[in-house]
Formats: structure tokens, sequence, C-alpha cells
């Protein structure tokens, strides 16, 4: 016992364990509280306070004078489309993925707009890229500049909503981007004919190395042409897309790799080579033995107006076709040999026209020097021809926009261009643009550049089209639905033809010319192809991956089937699930005659486990139907006809009785007639029919389960599989208890019964008749996931060898990856289809072909599945690390915006653009395989020795976290969740709003990884490599460097 102390010393004082010490209060300044007043803060306060925490533009900034540029030799990305992993799985998971999509009617190359979408949500980045280049061979390109505004866009649903359209240019990007960085080559489709017939030997010529004639050589490619050559004038490949889009819209390593897919294909190219009288003819190719030509040499010249006649670029003036080219050569690397320098361009910058090459020029003379540009056009802002997304980034990079100006003379200074005049223009009551000589205006400038569009003017290249028939614009007459022209052997496409005003348009002109080649071609031969084009899709060494598995004897095409539940309500929907492309299927339970059921309804309803989410992607069902309500001859005579329609596909008989040996032997009996494959006996339904005596009434008995398997085992031929309930406290033993009954194997899991929620009034959904009742429903989807990976890992390390059929939750190739790993054979899918339809199957096909391929692939070891290591971003551009430049680290808000974009400025201005190590990073060769692609079921089970007790697991390898500022987004999650739920180990500095991990008080719980929104911004590190390899880390410095030189070794990557 501790001593009394006296009458008048004072006691030791003691730490309230309920109280937190000193500082800890400290760092929980900033920590949420319950407010007991209103707010009041003075606005004068607020006016100057707000200026700290601003991310978007202060209007009083654009008051100030702006004589400064910097954005001077800044080609970075400024797409506001583009996304990181993080941002394009939430946008693709917003998709409503619609029937008869207005998005793919509005795209001109037809992409499946809601298939590639729908993949990226699945991470299937691969079927997502193949979905897009299977119809757009430049699917890169295109989601980069296509103006989708005025295209998919236009015509997404979404935008009837309070939320808008779905970002598809985006997204369209971002799964090309990482298929990009798999390093995979195109090979040729499996239905190229081999040996290759004559027909397919023919010469064909290319005239021109844009966006048409890279589309017209790979699907010609594809379809097994082998003698298909590209001539290109220039040094450079990719046409306007190459010299007249910037390189912060479209960089010159997104062309490379589209020409690199298409020469995998065979297709060459000869540089140097042009169409005119001094060189190539079609005359000549005629005579060189050319049985195809395709002309896609584009508008090779600008328009110009009279006024200019006579101005050079000496004189300070530019056409759009003379100033972006330069650009180009000076600011991507890669692109020639050349060492060019940009145009310079000082002062004052008068862009003429409205439309995006006017644009393009605005932002790239700012990149060029240029103080101010005005981009002065003749018509109106509602009349300007730019897409919104254009003309949006040329105001926000401070160009000024002059309407209803009319050019009419160039004022000279001293040889060189000082200003211009203007007439103001006026719209009439006829709808007819006149110009006023009344109202003039004169603008000072140092510079001019005109964008009137471009033209075919020179002789010599008209000459070198004889004798192909001339419209009235001097350019060849073509009949745009076929890409043909008045010689049956030239076709004709991109801007020359007349109708693409776009790059997506010129590639879908090379995609409609490249079939017309193909009938032209064939028919030389006596062959008649069919006029609706039957184009090849994209396709690799992936796609040729066989997905196989057997199970029991019986031998599943691919992992994938109809689960027996509502996507297998009838016979039919069972065949166009199969004509989809799903392996097997479970037909829905049925029972004998005299246990027929009729369902109560409503009784499928959407789930709450995911929020207040409404649409499709629900992450839960709840389902009180029962089993089927038609007749057990029904479902004999439909597996008859299946199996005699579909003989590879598997169908399993799911059948139900109660606990009566005649009636389960009778039922089994009578459902092998049909000749199914194997049986499953549903000893789970968790609703209704156990109380009559069926399903959970018998499934949650390990010696009614063990019975039941041995009835029908005595009386089947075939494989017998018990489906199990989850509503059981070990589900192990109900699986031992059909093994020891003689089940081949189970089936797992049946849905967890649950009530999903109650409304204001206490009325559950569903509610049946005008009471409004309710019972005890199956909880399926996503939402049951861990529960069936819990329950088939347990069955598969208790009972090695022992079959599962696995269900609950698959819903991406991503997800059956997972179940195969923890011990299940194939998978069974309903909500997944609940939320979609049956084409989903493409997907996960696709999908599991993809990370079956990577698992020997080189390159990728570091990736997690289709997701490569996570790039250092903000707002989806790549991090500009100026913490080794500055020593310190600052957020993207305020006064520290500023500073960082200063620092940039300044670090841009001595930059080489045409540094080597701004070069492209070579596509090929491609990654290779080091062996050959493991089967299905060398997958199966690979996880279960990592799956155990806690007492397995060693509480001595700890980790800690770590927090790039770089990435950071200053939300404070991490900071709350600690404090409240944790062990307050977060800083949080309130002015900078930087999150800091006291190492020394970091237990590694990770709570503040999983709630941070930012995917990778915090990581986690063993701690014995945190100390070990950088001890300087732990006073908080070198996070940068950190992030910079481990961002790919975080610590589930990292090996002990």
């Amino acid at each position: 016992m501790p001593p009394v102390p006296n009458e008048g010393e004072l006691r030791p004082s003691v730490q309230m364990v309920s109280k937190e010490p000193p500082d800890i209060e400290n760092l929980l300044k900033l920590n949420p509280r319950i407010k007991s007043h209103a707010n009041a803060v003075p606005s004068a306060v607020t006016k100057k306070a707000k200026k700290h925490w601003k991310r978007n533009e202060d209007k009083s900034e654009n008051l100030k004078c702006n004589t400064c540029s910097p954005l001077y030799k800044n080609f970075d990305d400024i797409k506001h489309t583009t996304l990181s992993e993080r941002a394009a799985l939430r946008e693709s998971a917003r998709c409503l993925k619609c029937v008869d999509a207005p998005c793919q009617k509005s795209c001109p190359t037809q992409l499946d707009v809601k298939s590639f979408i729908g993949a990226i949500s699945n991470k299937n980045y691969y079927g997502s890229a193949r979905a897009i280049l299977s119809d757009n061979p430049l699917g890169l390109t295109c989601g980069m500049v296509c103006p989708t505004s005025d295209l998919c866009v236009g015509g997404c649903n979404l935008d009837a909503s309070e939320e808008g359209p779905i970002n598809i240019g985006g997204l369209q990007q971002f799964a090309v981007e990482m298929f990009k960085k798999m390093k995979i080559a195109q090979v040729l489709p499996p239905d190229v004919p081999s040996p290759l017939p004559e027909s397919y030997k023919a010469k064909i010529g290319l005239i021109g190395c844009g966006p048409a004639s890279i589309s017209a050589g790979t699907f010609l490619g594809r379809l097994g042409y082998n003698d298909v050559t590209v001539f290109e004038k220039e040094d450079y490949v990719g046409g306007l897309n190459t010299s007249e889009l910037p390189s912060y819209r479209l960089p010159y390593d997104v062309i490379n790799f589209e020409i690199d897919l298409m020469k995998d294909l065979g297709v060459k190219i000869e540089h140097g080579r042009a169409l005119h009288t001094d060189d190539i003819t079609l005359e000549k190719m005629r005579n060189d033995g050319f049985a195809a030509a395709f002309i896609g040499i584009g508008n090779p010249e600008p328009k110009t107006i009279p006024i200019f006649d006579g101005l050079t670029e000496g004189n300070g003036y530019y056409t759009s076709k003379g100033f972006l080219p330069k650009v180009a050569r000076a600011s991507k690397a890669g692109m020639c040999a050349c060492k060019s320098e940009l145009p310079e361009i000082y002062g004052s910058v008068i862009v003429l026209g409205a439309g995006d090459t006017a644009f393009d020029c605005a932002t790239s003379a700012l990149r060029c020097g240029a103080k101010r540009v005005f981009v002065i056009f003749r018509k109106g802002f509602i009349n300007i021809r730019a897409v919104p997304e254009e003309a949006e980034l040329a105001k926000q990079e401070k160009c000024e926009f002059i309407p209803f100006m009319s050019p009419q003379e160039v004022i000279m200074k001293n040889g060189r261009v000082a200003g211009m005049k203007f007439f103001r223009t006026e719209q009439d009551d006829d709808g007819r643009w006149i110009e006023d000589p009344d109202q003039v205006s004169t603008l000072k400038c140092d510079f001019v550049i005109s964008a009137f569009g471009s033209g075919l003017y020179s002789s010599g290249i008209k000459d070198a089209m004889q004798p192909l028939e001339m419209n009235r614009w001097g350019t060849p007459e073509v009949d745009t639905l076929k890409m043909t022209t008045s010689e049956p052997w030239v076709f004709c496409g991109g801007d020359l033809a007349g109708v693409a005003e776009t790059a997506v348009e010129a590639v879908n002109d090379g995609k409609i010319a490249a079939w017309s080649m193909h009938r032209y071609l064939q028919s030389l031969h006596n062959i008649q192809i069919d006029e609706t084009p039957r184009l090849p899709k994209f396709h690799t060494e992936i796609d040729q991956v066989d997905l196989s598995v057997e199970v029991c004897g019986i031998k599943f095409p691919n992992p994938y089937g109809l689960a027996s539940a509502p996507p297998a309500t009838t016979c039919g929907m069972i065949r166009r699930g199969f004509e989809a492309g799903w392996g097997f299927a479970v037909t829905k339970t049925y029972g004998l005659d005299k246990d027929i059921v009729t369902n109560v309804a409503p009784r499928i309803v959407r789930g709450t486990t995911s929020g207040h989410n409404y649409g499709p992607g629900q992450g839960a069902f709840l389902n009180i139907e029962l089993i089927s309500e038609k007749t057990a001859a029904y479902w004999v005579q439909g597996v008859i006809e299946l199996k005699k329609d579909f003989p590879k596909h598997v169908i399993i008989a799911s059948i139900m009785c109660s606990y009566s040996k005649e009636d389960w032997q009778e039922l089994a009996i009578m459902a092998q007639t049909s000749g199914p494959d194997g049986l499953e006996l549903n000893l789970s339904c968790p609703h209704g029919m156990g109380e009559r005596g069926m399903g959970l009434a018998c499934g949650q008995d390990p010696d009614m389960v063990k019975n039941i398997c041995k009835w029908v085992k005595e009386v089947s031929k075939i494989p017998v599989f018990a489906k199990l309930t989850p509503n059981v406290t070990n589900i192990v033993k109900i699986a031992r208890a059909a093994q020891d009954g003689g089940a081949d194997g189970v089936t797992a899991i049946n849905t967890v019964s649950g009530l999903m929620g109650l409304n204001a009034k206490g009325n559950a959904w569903p509610s049946v008749g005008v009471e409004k009742k309710t019972t005890y429903g199956g909880v399926s989807g996503n939402a049951v996931k861990p529960m069936a990976l819990k329950a088939i890992s347990s069955i598969a390390k208790n009972l090695p060898g022992f079959p599962i059929l696995g269900t609950g939750g698959i819903d991406s190739a991503d997800v059956c990856w997972q179940f195969l790993m923890c011990g299940a054979s194939v998978m069974q899918v309903s909500s997944a289809i609940q939320n979609q339809d049956f084409t989903v199957i493409d997907d996960y096909i696709t999908g599991l072909k993809t990370l079956l391929y990577m698992q020997t692939l080189e390159g990728v070891d570091d990736w997690d599945g289709q997701s490569p290591p996570t790039a250092r971003t903000y707002k989806g551009k790549p991090v500009i690390d100026l913490q080794s430049a500055l020593g310190k680290n600052l957020p993207n808000f305020g006064p520290f915006a500023k500073e960082r974009a200063n620092v940039v400025a300044n670090i841009k201005k001595t930059e080489d653009l045409l540094d080597d190590k701004f070069k492209p990073v070579p596509n090929r060769p491609p990654n290779k395989q080091r062996m050959m692609t493991p089967a299905v079921e060398a997958v199966i089970g690979k996880a279960l020795d990592r799956i155990g007790t806690f007492n397995d697991l060693d509480n001595k390898q700890h980790v800690i976290a770590l927090i790039d500022p770089e990435m950071c987004i200053n939300c404070g999650k991490c900071y709350m969740t600690c404090n409240d739920t944790g062990y307050q180990a977060i800083e949080f500095d309130e002015v900078t709003h930087l999150p800091k991990v006291n190492e020394g008080s970091c237990t590694g719980c990770t709570l503040c990884y999983s709630v941070c929104p930012v995917i990778e911004c915090i990581q986690v590190f063993f701690l014995f490599f945190f100390i070990t390899l950088h001890p300087l880390l732990l006073d908080g410095s070198q996070r940068g460097s950190l992030h910079a030189q481990k961002r790919d070794r975080p610590w589930w990557r990292l090996e002990t």
C-alpha cells in the first residue's frame, strides 16, 4: 500500500487517462467539433481569408497587369478531360450503359461506348482498349482531341440529369493509355485466311500518313492484306494530328503508338514520297502494279485573303499551316531528327478565325512568348465554330475574344506588321452577315496569324490525281457512303473527301474505304463480298488465351455461368446467355409438380449497402423470390433443346424437394432424362421454401445435407453439387457433410438472409399487399462477396481438392480472379447481370484472359492485375516534384499555388523541349511472355497458403504510413479518422492543410490509407524498410524523394 501523505503535503499529480494529454489536445486543434452556436465572421475578414484557400481563378487577379507569359515553353497537358485511375473508376461507375445508346450512335466510328466504359469500371483496361481500338484504330488520339461535346457526349442520357454527361473522351484516353503501358503487339485475327489466297496479296498504296490512311491501313491489315504501303511526304507520321495539334493536346508518342499498332500488321511506311507530278501519280501507281490506291492527303494549303498577299513570316504574318508545324517541330521531341526552335513571338498577337485551329494558334502563341493574344472573328460568340472545350481553354489562359470584326487592312511599320483595321459586321434580317464601313476599329499588334481553313490549290497535286473526276471545288468527286471515286481502284477519305471535319471522321472515312477496297479487290478474283461491312476487331495474343476448365470431369468452355437465379428464369434466357458467350448455366431451381410455387410482387429490390445509389451499379440486391414457377417437364424439355443446340456448353439442373428420399430420387431421375451435365441440390434458399421444409430448412442440418446428397448420388450418373447456405455458424461442417454424403462438389454461397431497410413509416421494401408486409429475404451482389470469399477459402483449406462452384458478388474478372485464388473453380453470376445485361460476359472473358496472360508477361511484375504502379498525379496530370527545388512542400491552393506556378514557369523557360528525356518511350519491341500462359486450374487456390488464423500472423512486422504532399488534396480525411478512431498520429498544418504522419505514434492500422480519396497518396511501408533504408524520414524530410523512388513498392507489393 502506498504511503498516505501528511496533511499539508502536495499530492503527486495523476495524469487522467480519460483526458487527452496537452500534446494530443494541440494536435486535435482542427479536429471537427459540433458547434454550439451560429458562425459569425465579418465579410471583410472572409474576403481576405478566401484568397488563401482559393483553388479556382481569382477574378480580382484578372484586373491586374497581364504582361508576363507564364506559359512560355510549357507544353504540359492542359486537357480538363485527362483522368487518373481514381477519377476514371469513379467516372465510369456513373455510366448508365444505356440500351441502344445515343453516345454510340453519335460517334462517327460507332464506338461501343457503354462496353468500354463498363470494362473500365471493372478494372478491365485491356478489354476497354480492345473495344475502342476495334472500332477506332486511333482510339488514343481521338480520346484526347475529339470534340466529344458535339459527338458522343452530346448524346449522353445523363445530360438529362443534374450531374451531367459522362466524360467519355477522358475515359477513352485513360483506357488506351493503360493498354499502351502494357506494350502488347496487335496480331492478325484468327479468321484471316491461311494460307493466304492470292486475292489478299494485292499491292495497295495509301497516300498520306494521316488519320484516314492509318485507319485504312490498319483495317486492311486486319483483313489479311500483306502488301500495304503508306506514302508520306514528311519525315514524321500522323499528318495534321502531328503537325498542327499542339503537344499539350496531343503528344507525339500517342501517334507513334498508333503507328506501331498498324506496323504490327505488316503495313509499311515510306517517307519523302508525295502525291505530285514530280513524284507519285495515280498513273505511275497503276503502271507499278498497284491494285488499289487510297488518297488521304488532307487539304494541304492554307486559305488566305488578299490583304495578306506578299506578307511573310519575316513581316510578322503567319498562316496556321505555317505557324503550328513550326511549333510542333520545336516542342514534340521525337517527331523528327531536327533541332528546331519555337517561333520567336512577342508582344501582342492577333489570331483571325473562330475554329479549333484558331484557338490552337492562340494558345500556342502564348507558349512561344506572346504577352497578349486577341482572337478576332467575323461573327458572334454564339457562332464560334470551335468546340466549347477549345474556346474555354483559350479563355482560361487569358486570350481575349473580339467578335463582329472583319479584317480590312494590315497596318505596316518599318516593314513589319504593326496593327490591323477592321469593319464591324452585323447580321441583317435575312440572316446575312454584312460589313459596316462606318464602324471602323484599329488594333495594334506585333504578329498576325490567320486560321481561315485550308484547301487544295496546287496544280501539281491535282494533275497527279488524273484521271479522277473533280467537283466544283477542285477536289475528287467522292461517294461519301463508300469512299469511292470515279476510278474503281482509287478511294479517298479525310479532309479531301469533303465530309470529315475532325480526326475521328477522317478515321471513319479510312474505315469505310477499307471495306470498299476489300470488296473491290476480291471482285477482281470473282469473289463477291457483302456490302455491309464486317471488319475484324482488334486482336492480340491475349484473345487467344484458353479459359476452359475441367471440374468433376465436366469441361467448361469458360468459368462463367448463369446462376440459378433471375437470369435463368426461362430456357429462352439461358439460350441468349449462351449466345452472348456464357460458358454454363444452372437452371432456375425447380421441384415436383406438387411443390409448384407462385411468387409475390414486388420481390426483387435494390440494396442500401452502397448508400443512396439509384440506377445500375447496385452493390446489393434483396429478393424474396421463390424457386421456378415452371414445371419440371418444362425444364426437362428446355434442357434437351439447349444441349442439342449448344453441345459444348454446360448445363446444371438445379432441383429442390422437402426432406424425402422418394421425392429427391424421383426428381433427380427425371432431371437426368434431359441430359444435363450435373445436378445442383438447392439446400439453401433462405426465404419461403424453408417454411415448406425445403431449402434452408434442410441445408442448416449436417445430417440432412449428408442424407440428401447420399439419396441423390444413389440414382445419379452425373456429378452432384450441393448448394450451401451461408446462414450457418460453420459452413465447413455443412460442406463436409455434403462430401460425406457423396456429393462431387458444392456451390458456395447462396444469398444471405437479411432485411434491407425500412422507410420513415416503418414499412420495409419490398412490401407486399395493402398490408405492406414483408419477410426476411436473400441479400446478394457485391455486398456478400466478403462472406463468399471466407466461405470458399475455408472450405478449400479444410477440404483440399473438393470442387467448389463459386457464387456471391462476382461482378468482374477481377473478382472472379479473387474467387479462383480462394479455391473456387467456376463462377455463377446473377446480380451483375441484374445490374446490366448478358453482354457483360465479354468484359469478364477478356478481363480474365488478360489477368492470366499478364502472369508471365515481362515488364509488368510490379502491376496489380491490370493496374500499373500508381503514377504521381494531381488532377490527372503528372506531378512536378518541387520539393527538391524549394526545399519544402507546397499545397495547390491560394498563394502556394501561385508560388508553385512561378517555380514551374522558371523551370520551363530553361528546359530543352527536344531533349532526349522528353522523347517517347519506345513501344516496340513489345513485352514478351517468359513462359506459356497458365491455365485457369493453375490459379485455383493460389492464395490459400496466405489465409489462416490470427495466430499465424506475425505481430512484430509492423508497417508505417507515409503521405505524399504532392498528391494530397488537403481534405484531412486521414487526420480525422486517425484522431477519432485511431491513434492521433497525424498532424494537420492549419496554414498549408498538409497532413504529416508522426512516425513515432503511427501503429500501422491503415485507417488513413483506407479513407484517403486519392489512390496511394498514402502508402504504407514495412517499418524495417522505412528505418533501415531511409532513416532521415523519421524527421519528416525527403518525403517527396521517397515517393518518387518507391512509388512502385507500397506495403502490399514489398517482398520481405
